[in-house]
């Protein structure tokens, strides 16, 4: 081996350039991240052969001053912290300093900016051989342009290692949409090769925001999806945005955008807790869509992680996982069909969340084309007791002639009439009164929209499984000794874990002693859960306290077991049901948690619009 010797500045930062600059897309970040902190309200970026050749981006911030740009592409130099203090509650995108030097050291670089101060603007330009800064006088308005030529024209190994030209777009134009998912104050305008694709004005408001995401993810995404505002006040977080309905659910997670005081973050903490939310809801392996917007104190999250800044490291994570998971749960679970909005804020709600103050109400998105089925077009509520409309009185009243499929709620209850309600009925139920059944397999309804079709045992099996885990809450949970304990191998933290938390434990029905430095006994277990692998089950727990702060697998297990119960106890296809017995079932899912999917994340129902219907007939035309 050499002698220990200093890297040069430029080698210095071209190993540096290897962590923030990985492709165009990684320049345009760091640029408009830049132009962000400045102050920009209009973003100009255009893009030549996918970025390779050339990307050019232009603001309307603050500026540079003359003395400070060649300093500006020195790595280190920022104007956004200046001591450790600010490092602890960094409230700009970057911060690091290195981001102008990575890409001065592997492309042609041109800086041109003016202040509001100064008569004139200047430019300093550095290219990847010596990095000397040359400055020189230049026309310009108050902002700044970057000009980026021949990426990775000095490190031809890097340059190979690009895709094509339109790979590379497809991650630039990636890049652009979540910032301007992050920023709806800002315009965003994006040319590629001369030809306009991006053109942002900046909005405020929130049907304007939703316009926006229509443009970006497309009008089916808003169109099925809730928006949600919730604060705690205790913990001063706030979550908002869009969620999309579980009817919406994706193939890929492509469309899950999460937003941390501004910043989009990937975080295995925030992913588990919206995994989660969605248990119960969504079919085998697909993933949810969403929007969503966290705010808490800077001082709370530590984005200094990793040099890109797409992983954020939280000091309170069980805090901020329950605090979503929460929230994404209760509002999932209220969305039930409902004719009629219910008043944001519910108190229901409110004291499901403790602290937190919820308004929930469906988007308001243009509806999608095509004609399809779509379950989300039929307005959503949330649940909130005595707020008019269809009461729970009333549905709890019309459901004993269901005897044949559940046990009555109401034993005096009078039975629905079999015949058809007119039309013009008050305070008509949103799923309407059955007219038939079809195969024994789907329940026919008319309501004020149109034609409601229900898969008669997907909709039970929700309504027989939400009412198993009632129960089984009510009854708690119920243990029972092992005649031969069960003897496990852990990490000395896993045991650790289980000895601090046995109320955990003895909640949730086991029974766990320590019996050496990394051995547990488990000695009682849930009764549902006698034939269950405990040992493999208390590990799963224990992976999941040391990664997240908390477990939800011995909930999820008793729930699979309820679900199976359910399957087996719902309606059978092929079974006819009375017009009375039909109508129960519609009144019960609409007083059921959940009830637009069954067990397995299929869809119970769907509405056909008259104007739907209509275009099947050509009518009018």
């Amino acid at each position: 081996m050499t002698r220990i010797h200093l890297l040069s500045p430029q080698l210095a930062n071209q190993i540096a350039a290897g962590e923030v600059v990985e492709r165009p897309a990684s320049v345009v970040k760091e640029l408009l991240e830049n132009s962000l902190d400045a102050g920009a309200r209009k973003i100009d970026v255009d893009i030549e052969n996918g970025g390779i050749k050339l990307i050019r981006l232009r603001d309307d911030g603050f500026g540079i001053d003359k003395e400070d740009l060649a300093l500006a592409l020195s790595r280190h130099a920022t104007s956004k912290i200046h001591q450790l203090q600010d490092l602890e509650a960094v409230a700009s995108l970057g911060f690091r300093g290195e981001a102008l030097a990575s890409i001065s050291s592997v492309a042609r670089l041109a800086l041109t900016s003016r202040t509001a101060e100064q008569e004139a603007a200047w430019q300093v330009r550095a290219e990847g051989r010596d990095m000397e800064a040359v400055l020189t006088p230049a026309a310009h308005p108050q902002g700044t342009t970057v000009e980026v030529r021949d990426l990775f024209f000095n490190t031809p190994a890097r340059r190979k290692f690009l895709k094509t030209e339109q790979t590379e777009f497809r991650h630039l134009e990636e890049v652009i949409k979540r910032l301007a998912l992050s920023r709806f104050d800002v315009a965003f305008n994006l040319q590629h090769n001369g030809r306009r694709v991006q053109q942002l004005r900046p909005v405020d408001g929130e049907q304007a925001r939703e316009r926006r995401l229509a443009s970006l993810l497309g009008a089916a995404f808003i169109d099925q999806a809730v928006h949600l505002d919730v604060s705690a006040e205790a913990s001063g977080l706030k979550l908002w945005g869009w969620i999309g309905l579980p009817t919406y659910s994706r193939s890929q997670a492509d469309q899950q955008y999460f937003f941390v005081n501004g910043r989009i973050i990937r975080d295995k903490v925030v992913t588990h807790a919206v995994r989660q939310a969605y248990a119960d809801v969504l079919f085998h392996g697909r993933h949810p869509a969403f929007v969503l917007y966290l705010e808490l104190d800077p001082a709370l999250v530590d984005v200094n992680v990793h040099p890109t800044k797409h992983e954020v490291r939280f000091r309170e994570s069980r805090l901020v996982h329950d605090f979503i998971f929460r929230t994404l749960h209760r509002v999932i679970a209220d969305l039930r069909p409902k004719s009629a909005v219910a008043d944001e804020g519910s108190a229901a709600v409110t004291e499901e969340l403790g602290a937190a103050g919820l308004a929930l109400r469906p988007s308001v998105g243009s509806a999608s084309g095509g004609g399809s089925f779509s379950q989300g077009r039929m307005p959503l509520y949330q649940s909130a007791p005595n707020s008019g409309g269809y009461s729970g009185s009333a549905v709890r009243e019309q459901i004993a002639a269901y005897a044949d499929l559940h046990t009555p709620a109401s034993p005096a209850a009078q039975p629905l009439p079999s015949t058809m309600p007119r039309a013009d009925a008050e305070q008509a139920p949103p799923l309407g009164y059955a007219i038939a059944q079809l195969h024994g397999v789907y329940v026919l309804a008319q309501n004020e929209s149109g034609l409601v079709l229900v898969d008669m045992h997907a909709a039970h099996e929700r309504i027989v499984y939400e009412r198993m885990k009632t129960a089984w809450d009510e009854d708690k949970v119920r243990s029972q000794p092992l005649l031969v304990p069960v003897s496990i191998s852990v990490s000395e933290r896993e045991a650790d874990l289980a000895e601090e938390q046995p109320e955990l434990f003895g909640r949730l029905g086991f029974r766990i002693e320590r019996m050496g430095a990394d051995t547990l006994t488990v000695r009682e277990v849930p009764v549902s859960l006698a034939k269950a692998d405990a040992a493999q089950l208390v590990r799963d727990v224990l992976a999941d306290l040391v990664v997240f702060g908390n477990s939800q697998r011995i909930e999820q297990s008793i729930n699979e077991l309820l679900a199976t119960m359910a399957c087996h106890g719902a309606v059978r296809a092929n079974r006819q049901l009375s017009i009375t017995e039909m109508n129960a079932l519609l009144r019960d899912m609409e007083a059921t948690e959940r009830s637009g999917q069954c067990n397995h994340g299929r869809p119970t129902w769907t509405q056909l619009s008259m104007a739907e219907l209509d275009k099947l007939f050509m009518r009018g035309q």
